[in-house]
């Protein structure tokens, strides 16, 4: 896994199995408070969404310390997982063994990857409108919620307002668009 310093990387990972990895709101809210901790002051967070199996995240990272991220990308999954296992009395791995980075240059790429973000509980069809899924960085852009996790100035100096990115964020993007496997 490479995380250079001053670039952007898409971070997902799923569950073993497509077991649930999120069987509550709790976990979802728990998982995110583990990212603030081990992760948020190495990387700023331009996007994001929890699915019930798998996780996105559009970061920038801005730390020169990768080993120390590697490090705490592993501290965040174990600790949710060890959380989890105790929880749900289960035993192993709950994640896929690699969370995986994909680096991404191109500005346009970059919104195009936000849009695919936001748009996976909607392809899932776990909602109809992207409004409606709460553990996606989409209702922070949209002032739904003030949320802090997410640092919306990327965004901010592409479009002229808000409706124009939610304009964007409705413009259809397959998983075919993309030049990396996405799972």
């Amino acid at each position: 896994m490479e995380l250079e310093p001053n670039k952007y990387y898409h971070l997902y990972n799923r569950s073993n199995n497509r077991e649930l990895l999120f069987r509550n709101r709790d976990n979802y809210l728990y998982f995110l408070s583990k990212y603030r901790k081990y992760l948020a002051p190495f990387l700023d967070t331009l996007a994001y969404c929890l699915m019930p199996d798998h996780f996105h995240f559009l970061v920038f990272v801005k730390s020169n310390n990768s080993l120390l991220i590697k490090k705490n990308i592993g501290l965040l999954l174990s600790s949710y997982t060890k959380a989890v296992n105790k929880s749900f009395s289960r035993i192993g791995s709950l994640f896929q063994q690699h969370t995986k980075t994909k680096l991404l240059i191109d500005e346009k790429y970059i919104l195009m990857v936000i849009a695919y973000i936001h748009q996976n509980p909607l392809r899932k069809n776990l909602i109809t409108n992207l409004e409606n899924w709460e553990f996606s960085s989409y209702q922070d852009y949209t002032g739904l919620r003030e949320g802090t996790l997410v640092d919306k100035t990327f965004i901010q100096n592409k479009f002229i307002s808000i409706e124009a990115f939610k304009l964007f964020s409705l413009t259809k993007v397959e998983k075919n668009n993309f030049i990396y496997d996405l799972h």
